[in-house]
This record gives structure tokens, sequence and C-alpha cells, in this order.
């Protein structure tokens, strides 16, 4: 028997996606939304204002406050006898003390240089000094040191000539407190300038995206304040001049980090 021939059975030819509904779908693929998109916006706009307002309390209150510190210390004398029986903490105290035990040790990230003092026997103290020498590594229970306090701290330990700061001595390294208030200026900066982008285009916000942008963007910031803060210590230069030589040495790197990656952020096809 001849089989009967059957036509092919119909079918539906498919339906040509609209282009909004292929672009849209696209984007989502991506795993990108523009709620997703605006929500990490905001959320960059908090983080910018609590950088803004980090780097506003380090140079009108922080950099102010110690470098007013480190003067007075400076300009401060010797107590007189009339001084200390009115107990004035403005000038310097002298005080012999006993030393009843160290600790210099550094393990790791961890340093301790530590001495713990008395005073007839009614009074014990630990101070934390700035490393381990000159004085701390020559030191043992029942050395007699010399103290000198200012303001109910002490300052500086002697011993025969040798001398050594306290870690609670104000120091005249104010450059660094002002590399930190220009990293925290840059970064209220480079995240406001990402959110808004967020929130003007939510789909299309390249090349302001953290990778490798953003990710390359911040460890300059990070190098540039900190290696300005750094230098100005080193050579002795006011902390003004951090925030003058930071700013612009911050763009420019901000502006070769983006013409060197420019070959991979544009787009494909």
């Amino acid at each position: 028997m001849r089989s009967r021939a059957t036509a092919p059975r119909e079918t539906t030819a498919p339906r040509e996606t609209t282009a909004p509904r292929a672009w849209a779908k696209a984007r989502f693929t991506d795993g990108r939304s523009p709620g997703r998109a605006r929500r990490t916006g905001v959320l960059l706009i908090l983080l910018a204002l609590a950088s803004a307002a980090a780097c506003w309390l380090t140079f009108a209150r922080w950099l102010p406050s110690d470098g007013e510190r480190y003067q007075d210390y400076r300009a401060a004398e010797p107590c007189s006898s009339d001084a200390l029986s009115r107990r004035d903490t403005d000038c310097l105290s002298t005080w012999h003390l006993t030393v009843q035990k160290t600790e210099n040790r550094t393990a790791g990230k961890e340093s301790v240089h530590d001495a713990t003092l008395t005073y007839r026997d009614s009074w014990r103290r630990t101070v934390h000094l700035d490393g381990s020498g000159p004085l701390l590594e020559r030191l043992g229970p029942g050395d007699r040191v010399t103290a000198t306090a200012w303001r109910g701290e002490i300052m500086v330990l002697g011993k025969n000539g040798v001398r050594q700061d306290t870690l609670e001595a104000p120091r005249d390294e104010l450059q660094m407190n002002a590399a930190a208030g220009v990293l925290a200026g840059l970064l209220a900066a480079q995240c406001l300038v990402f959110g808004v982008v967020r929130l003007v285009r939510p789909l299309d916000h390249e090349p302001l995206t953290w990778e490798p942008y953003g990710r390359w963007l911040l460890f300059g910031l990070v190098g540039v304040s900190f290696a300005v803060g750094l230098s100005a210590v080193w050579t002795g230069l006011p902390w003004g001049t951090v925030p003058l030589a930071a700013v612009p040495l911050a763009a420019c790197v901000a502006l070769w980090f983006r013409l060197r990656l420019r070959p991979r952020l544009r787009p494909r096809g």
C-alpha cells in the first residue's frame, strides 16, 4: 500500500522582537537595571557627603586644634614654685620617677613600647613611647628617670642626657593630617560624580564605572594624597602646601587614567 502523503504541518513564524524590548532585555541580561543603578547612585552621594564632612572637620577643626596645641607646647616654660602650688598644668613640670617595668616588642603589625612608672609608692602609670629608642631600650626595672609633664600628661622621659618623647607629645607633622583631609575631599568628589551620573543616566554611565576606571582612580587618589603628605613631612614644608600640590596632581592622575583606559572603555559592536 502506498502511504498517503501528508502535507507539512503549518507552524507559526516567530514574531520579531521590537527594538525597545530587545534593548531592555539586553540591558537586564547584563545584570543592570535602572532601579539598582539609581540606588547605587544615592549611596555614592551619601558617601560623598560623609567624605566632604570629614574633609571639613579636618581643615576646620583637626588641623587648627593640633597646630595650636603644638605651638602652646613649644611656648610652654618650666613651672615656677608658685605655678606648682597653684597646680598650673600649662607649664612644664619635672618629676623624678622609678621604672617598674618596660615592654618593648614588635610582632608583625603590633608594636608595644611601654614603660610603667611609679612615684613614692602611691602613683603608678604606664606611658607609651615613640619607638624603642634611644631611651626605652636602655631602661630596666629600678632605673630612675626624669619625666617632663604638660597639661597632666608625660611628654618626655630622660636619663643621663638621653631623652625620648612619648606618644602624647605634640608633633609638627600636620602635613599627614592635611593629606588625610585632602584624600577625604577627593573621595567626596569622585563619589559625587559617579553617583550623579548613575541618577541621570542609570543605564549608560560608562566610563564612570568601578571596573576598571573607578578602581584605578581610587588607588591613584590614595597614592597621590599620601605621597604628597610624606614628601612635605620629609622636606619640612608647611601643611598648607599639601592641598595646593595634591589637588592638581590628582586631577592629572584622573585624566591620565582616563586616557590610558580609553581603548578598554569603548562600547562593543
